[in-house]
């Protein structure tokens, strides 16, 4: 059964002390008047007590340490992707809810047992793919819905950024590194966000690394059941951009900053028809904190009434995820990368 959380907000403690942990969740953590900071573990005691100092909780060497608290309510899991299963699952084990870093883990078959684990447990489980809670794709799909754009026939979306430096784990394969499971998962669940979890891989190509032994780029073609297009673009060796274009039969709609939205930034849409473009500016959102927020709203529904009424239909659509990415690493026409990154 889950760990029931005393009165106030959610105790979370956090399982490493990684860089998009620093950058974005932890803040959102800190802010959120839901969610509360208890321990910060990391296997390095001088970075578990540097983060601690910087987000005002305990620091703690290791850890197993952290999942043996009866202080904890819920866990953060920030750890390399190769790591994220096995620790998800001793969290889950421990009785402790779980936020875990995209992607839930490196494969389809774990990230089902973890689902189902989760639903046997009675425990909250939810990957943090934080663009999902941006409210501005609602208002797309609202737009879209109502016949804005005609009918949706095709999303064309990419998520791409300049190499990173030599030593990031996103470089090293044994961790569960490449642009796939880092860059590739936003735009795939772009897809589904609007054509639905019914697609298929049509085609893939990954481009390899041969000194890092990784994927570093990537496109995908994706077919849905009723006939739309998906093309997907993400990799380490491009200038930045994170956009999608949903064209329909009458219009397209476009966005800009569309994965990585700044919290004070209010998004733009475009909808250009063949005489006529149209701007719509939409409220600023704090996307990581309304993942946090989320977070603890299920894990307080949880407690109260002893089950997590999303968790189905969230646990679907990231073994879905999953599932194609699977599907693309598999059928994915690889060629290399022969200039330095």
């Amino acid at each position: 059964m889950s760990t029931s959380p005393a009165p106030g907000p959610v105790r979370v403690g956090v399982l490493g002390a990684s860089s998009i942990a620093a950058r974005r969740t932890l803040p959102a953590l800190r802010e959120t008047p839901d969610t509360v900071i208890t321990a910060i573990a990391s296997r390095e005691r001088a970075k578990a007590e540097s983060f601690a100092s910087r987000f005002d909780c305990e620091a703690v060497h290791g850890y197993e340490r952290l999942l043996e608290r009866d202080d904890i309510d819920a866990v953060y899991v920030s750890v390399p992707n190769a790591l994220h299963s096995s620790w998800v699952r001793s969290a889950l084990e421990a009785g402790k809810h779980v936020l875990a870093e995209k992607p839930l883990t490196t494969c389809a078959v774990d990230t089902t047992a973890l689902t189902r684990l989760a639903r046997e447990h009675h425990l909250v489980l939810r990957e943090n793919l934080a663009f999902v809670h941006h409210g501005f794709h609602r208002s797309v799909a609202d737009l879209v819905a109502k016949g804005r754009i005609g009918q949706l026939r095709h999303v064309d979306a990419a998520f791409c950024f300049p190499p990173l430096p030599p030593q990031d784990v996103r470089y090293r394969p044994e961790l569960g590194g490449g642009a796939l499971l880092d860059a590739g998962i936003y735009p795939v669940r772009l897809a589904q966000y609007f054509l639905g979890d019914d697609l298929t891989v049509a085609g893939a190509v990954l481009r390899h690394d041969p000194a890092s032994d990784v994927d570093v780029a990537g496109s995908v073609v994706l077919a849905s059941a009723t006939g739309q297009i998906a093309t997907l673009s993400f990799g380490f060796l491009h200038t930045y951009g994170s956009r999608y274009t949903l064209w329909g039969s009458d219009a397209r709609l476009s966005v800009d900053r569309a994965f990585t939205p700044p919290p004070t930034a209010a998004p733009l849409l475009r909808i250009e028809r063949q005489n006529h473009a149209e701007e719509i500016v939409l409220p600023a959102e704090h996307q990581f904190a309304n993942s946090v927020a989320a977070f603890a709203a299920a894990v307080r529904q949880t407690v109260a009434v002893g089950s997590d009424r999303d968790h189905d239909s969230w646990a679907a659509t990231t073994v879905r995820t999953a599932e194609l990415i699977d599907a693309i690493a598999k059928s994915a026409i690889r060629v290399t990368a022969t200039e330095d990154i």
